[in-house]
């Protein structure tokens, strides 16, 4: 599956546009992890633009999330890693993070919400006026983007990245794609 049909079957499957821009976003930041770790980024891409597939069928029941996600995903014949990735970032099915890819669609998963965050409490209303200083300022703050789970970001220390390095690639890689996501 190439980028333009994973992008049609995200749309399909996930019309809630905010969807749509997170999963966006989390493929950014999957690809540019792959880069740093000299991986394949089509395939961290579409893991990160796929993740969520199953999100609007299964909102409710948590513990179906990504399940099916990555059932739809098996079926369409998409790579057995990427599959995996998908089912385990849900860490209510147990299931251990294994590879490079897997540790870092888990870890990636929350980061973007929390650089959103960071981008609209800016007057700018901007991911060029965040910068790493203040989004590891905000990291502290536990009201502050309540949603994203700070033990979940920072597990990227199992990709041997420091929360610092993390948020930096991060934040690059939404920064690059600021006009996809509307920041």
């Amino acid at each position: 599956m190439n980028r333009e049909e994973a992008l049609a079957l995200l749309k399909k499957n996930l019309p809630n546009k905010n969807l749509q821009k997170h999963c966006l976003a989390t493929e950014a930041v999957m690809r540019r992890l792959a880069r740093h770790f000299g991986e394949n980024e089509e395939l961290w891409g579409l893991a990160g633009l796929l993740h969520d597939i199953d999100y609007e069928r299964t909102k409710d029941d948590p513990d179906r999330h990504s399940l099916e996600g990555a059932a739809m995903l098996e079926a369409l014949g998409l790579p057995p890693e990427v599959v995996y990735a998908v089912k385990v970032h849900n860490e209510r099915h147990g299931l251990p993070r294994q590879s490079l890819l897997d540790k870092a669609l888990y870890a990636v998963d929350p980061l973007t919400g929390f650089i959103v965050a960071g981008a609209l409490i800016r007057p700018e209303k901007s991911l060029a006026a965040v910068d790493v200083p203040f989004l590891l300022n905000r990291f502290k703050e536990k009201a502050f983007a309540r949603g994203a789970n700070r033990e979940q970001m920072q597990t990227c220390t199992e990709l041997g990245l420091t929360l610092d390095q993390f948020i930096a690639l991060g934040l690059e890689a939404m920064q690059h794609q600021a006009k996809e996501l509307g920041l």
